[in-house]
């Protein structure tokens, strides 16, 4: 098993979770912090497995701190100057484009961004999104779910090939997740 360090690991998430103090997860109350753990639980599974992980490092970091630029007041030079260009280089990567005209064109953007980063940021990524498909709110239509569903499968299409075992993952979360759509859980 590649190791990776710890203290790196507490510096980020006490980093993370200064960042997104008093942001909660949508639609669940719960502090966002619980999403972050989430990915970064699913980040180490997949580094527990021993499967081609080079950068330890760089995946652990990523996945504490994947939504810092995106949904707090951090900047890439605030990430770069606290952990270093390729996890800054990572955590934009992971980070939607938001002066792109719609969600499709800024998960486009992104995966297209995210390939161009070494394998652990791909893992990042299918790390969120497994998380991500956890029941999903009350007020979500059928059509909604099915959208996020289809989001899903672009993901694992596109990155699936980075991580044997958070493929799985996801796979098997796309598969239950449809039954949300059904309005069967």
């Amino acid at each position: 098993m590649n190791v990776w360090n710890q203290d790196e690991y507490t510096r980020a998430w006490n980093f993370a979770s200064r960042a997104h103090q008093g942001q909660t997860v949508p639609g669940s109350g719960l502090a966002y912090i619980n999403h972050i753990g989430n990915v970064t639980q699913e980040a180490l599974a997949a580094l527990a497995q021993g499967d081609g992980v080079d950068y330890p490092d760089l995946l652990v970091q990523c996945a504490i701190l994947h939504d810092v630029i995106e949904d707090t007041e951090v900047t890439f030079e605030g990430v770069e100057s606290r952990f270093g260009l390729g996890v800054a280089r990572g955590v934009a990567a992971l980070s939607k484009n938001k002066s792109l005209p719609d969600k499709a064109a800024q998960m486009a953007d992104s995966l297209e961004r995210i390939r161009q980063c070494p394998r652990e940021v791909w893992m990042v990524k299918m790390a969120d999104r497994i998380s991500n498909l956890q029941p999903p709110p009350g007020h979500w239509s059928g059509k909604k779910i099915m959208r996020y569903q289809s989001e899903a499968r672009m993901i694992l299409d596109a990155l699936g090939e980075a991580n044997a075992f958070l493929s799985q993952r996801l796979c098997g979360k796309i598969e239950i997740y449809e039954k949300y759509a059904e309005g069967r859980p």
